[in-house]
């Protein structure tokens, strides 16, 4: 198997016959403990950003998977969009169990602009859609860790 199919779906994550953009944010989880261990917000931003980056290289290489240009078995922009939806929340279970269901939720719903990010051109259109995904799992996970703050 060659390196670009392997990133692309997240080490084989992506060949899960049921979900596999769940089983890809699944497999972004030991990545987000890396980067929660290094307690930096700007190093999990860094690894974020590197993994879009191998993202959009690994996806160029298999976008034209069955015809489809976001083909279901790629995942690497599951991974990317995780890593961005837990940027700067505090390591615990609760944002952990928060950011996923939100990551997913948007990643399903597709808001604004999620949607027109998907129709970019080449990967960018693969990539660029989860990560706005995981931005707005962020915000949302962030302001409802403070509202829960206020009630603590």
């Amino acid at each position: 198997m060659r390196a670009a199919t392997v990133l692309a779906t997240w080490f084989g994550c992506g060949l899960a016959p049921r979900a596999p953009g769940t089983a890809g944010t699944l497999g972004a989880l030991p990545l987000v403990a890396a980067a929660w261990w290094t307690a930096s917000p700007g190093l999990h931003a860094l690894l974020a950003a590197g993994v879009l980056a191998v993202g959009l290289l690994a996806a160029r290489d298999t976008s034209a998977w069955g015809g489809r240009k976001d083909p279901p078995q790629v995942v690497i922009d599951e991974v990317a969009g995780m890593l961005v939806a837990t940027v700067a929340l505090p390591p615990s279970w609760v944002s952990l169990a928060l950011a996923f269901v939100l990551f997913r939720a948007f990643d399903v719903l597709k808001p604004w602009p999620c949607r027109r990010l998907e129709r970019l051109d080449s990967s960018w259109g693969v990539m660029a859609d989860d990560v706005m995904a995981g931005l707005y799992a962020n915000f949302a996970a962030q302001a409802l860790l403070r509202v829960g703050e206020l009630f603590a």
